[in-house]
């Protein structure tokens, strides 16, 4: 897993010195949404309502770390439903190693882009493992109309074999990006 919400947090802090609303999209085990809410942000984790047992391990990840606040709920990427309609305006929104299959980036972009237009201030922070040169998002950004920054991890002290007394990201390549609005 990659995970987003450190730099995101130092940055987010150092910039605003505010709370702020995040989500969290395809948490996953969560580690970045709690991560958020242990900073003091208000968090929402969202994984696919097709997958139970994912919002199952979200809602288990919170209750292990004390975090009876944060709000788990399913949104399904590149699919419009009801519960999209009942989420509160956003500041930030995480998706850690999102782009990991060619078929489900233009779904996840069409809900960031969705959820961009409700909320024009909000930014799409993502880090993802470069797992093929040929794979690319810059067209459906286009497409989508979004702008994306690329944000170097050195910036961070992240571009290391090892970090956190761990071996990953090793020889992996990760991209860490901001989409907004264009």
């Amino acid at each position: 897993m990659v995970c987003t919400p450190g730099p995101v947090l130092r940055y987010w802090h150092s910039s605003s010195g505010t709370t702020a609303h995040w989500w969290q999209l395809g948490a996953g085990t969560s580690l970045p949404g709690i991560l958020a809410a242990k900073c003091g942000a208000t968090v929402t984790l969202t994984d696919s309502c097709h997958l139970p047992r994912c919002l199952d391990n979200c809602r288990r990840s919170c209750e292990v770390n004390n975090m009876s606040e944060v709000k788990v709920l399913g949104l399904t990427w590149g699919q419009v439903s009801p519960a999209m309609l009942t989420l509160p305006p956003v500041d930030v929104i995480l998706g850690s190693d999102c782009f990991y299959d060619p078929k489900d980036f233009e779904d996840v972009l069409a809900t960031v882009f969705y959820f961009l237009q409700k909320n024009p201030q909000a930014k799409f922070w993502t880090t993802y493992q470069e797992r093929s040169s040929d794979w690319s998002i810059e067209a459906l950004l286009k497409r989508w109309k979004l702008t994306c920054v690329h944000i170097p991890l050195t910036l961070f002290g992240a571009d290391s074999l090892s970090l956190g007394g761990s071996d990953l990201p090793g020889n992996h390549s990760i991209q860490m990006l901001q989409i907004t609005n264009s």
